[in-house]
């Protein structure tokens, strides 16, 4: 595999896109959205279940969150994050829209729906108010949040009852095989599997390493084929640009691919290997069907899966940050320690957690951050924050 494939065509796709971006003259209403799937595989490339051990609260206080599925402890096979839906009319237009989720529970969403859910896997918005023009005032939060990148486009701002905001956001927590497979062989090679029917355009095998970065790219996956780990020798700025072309050639509009791009940036490109790939469209629709009336004269739906595997280097990293004590480390990568960690001692039997390590891992577990030089005496454990005031 080439580490950067020259992306011959897209330009034009690009020029052609950005022209359309405002152009609705023969679609009267186009909708379009975007998500990510996040998983987490097992050394034999598997999808597992798993619970973010550690991670600050990342949205709004503003959005909405079931009052009993509390995501940050709940188990599943896909963490269903940040869809967002969005609108482009001629002139105002009413909409109800309803999306099932039959594999799984929604958890969060924004503006508020007709009916929340409380434990439940659908979700409807009626009486979605489309009103093309000048942006509406949409609610802010004092603390930064990634939530407000998706906002960046050129969509019609809606109004739903007394709530006002650019896009239809939502979260849930699924209980789906993802349609991709990837591990690590004996060789170091990563090898990744379509477990569907549906080709998948493109898969990104990526890792950084203390900051050294690198990636590759296959194309049109329909079986399995093996990649080369990645050269931690190339630039962040170059895998952003080649991840919103291609977006957009998969039918995103390029804000809204900028969007998406910089919405994950901050969680994306972080410490650690995962390979990125797109969810088939009929997949996509399989999983989350999405009824809007009236029906949109277009409808795209991209979705970015991604597969957080333990590369032959994460090994390496993490055990030592164990025999170290280096929690610096260990919480970078706390959101998917479970389930590397247990990776990690069915492989290695002699891979033995000392006390203050176990200590440590408690910590988060219980949904308390930890911070400091080792474990020993230094570290502090607090409560993280469940939303960004």
């Amino acid at each position: 595999m080439t580490l950067l494939k020259p992306v011959i065509g897209f330009a034009a796709a690009v020029t052609l896109l950005f022209g359309a971006e405002l152009k609705t003259e023969t679609a009267p209403l186009v909708t379009h959205e975007w998500g990510t799937f996040t998983s987490v595989a097992n050394e034999n490339g598997d999808a597992v279940e798993w619970a973010p051990l550690l991670g600050p609260g990342d949205l709004p206080c503003f959005v909405g969150r079931s009052p009993v599925v509390y995501k940050g402890v709940a188990r599943g096979l896909v963490r269903m994050e940040t869809p967002v839906l969005y609108f482009y009319a001629q002139r105002p237009t009413t909409l109800s829209v309803h999306v099932d989720f039959r594999q799984g529970l929604i958890t969060e969403w924004y503006p508020n729906p007709a009916t929340p859910p409380v434990a439940a896997n659908s979700i409807e918005w009626n009486q979605v108010h489309v009103t093309p023009g000048n942006d509406l005032a949409y609610p802010v939060t004092e603390g930064a949040s990634h939530y407000y990148a998706a906002r960046n486009t050129d969509a019609a701002p809606l109004r739903i009852g007394d709530q006002q905001e650019k896009m239809i956001f939502y979260r849930g927590l699924g209980h789906f095989a993802p349609p991709l497979r990837a591990r690590y062989d004996g060789d170091g090679k990563l090898e990744v599997r379509n477990t569907g029917s549906e080709p998948i355009p493109f898969v990104i095998a990526f890792e950084n390493q203390n900051g050294a970065l690198g990636f590759r790219i296959a194309e049109n996956v329909t079986n399995s084929l093996k990649m080369d780990a990645p050269e931690l020798t190339q630039d962040l700025g170059a895998l952003r640009q080649t991840l919103t072309t291609r977006l957009t050639a998969l039918g995103l509009y390029p804000k809204e691919a900028r969007a998406m791009v910089d919405t994950w940036s901050d969680s994306w490109f972080t410490e650690g290997a995962r390979v990125f790939y797109i969810v088939p469209r009929a997949t996509v629709d399989s999983l989350l069907p999405l009824t809007i009336v009236p029906a949109p004269t277009e409808i795209q739906r991209v979705f970015v899966g991604r597969l957080e595997v333990l590369s032959p280097r994460t090994k390496i990293t993490l055990k030592h940050a164990v025999r170290a004590g280096d929690s610096e480390t260990l919480t970078a990568f706390g959101r998917f320690l479970q389930p590397f960690i247990a990776q990690l001692q069915r492989e290695d039997k002699e891979f033995v957690l000392s006390p203050a390590a176990q200590t440590y891992l408690r910590a988060i577990a219980n949904g308390r951050s930890a911070a400091g030089d080792g474990y020993g005496q230094a570290w502090e454990a607090s409560d993280p924050a469940s939303c960004v005031e």
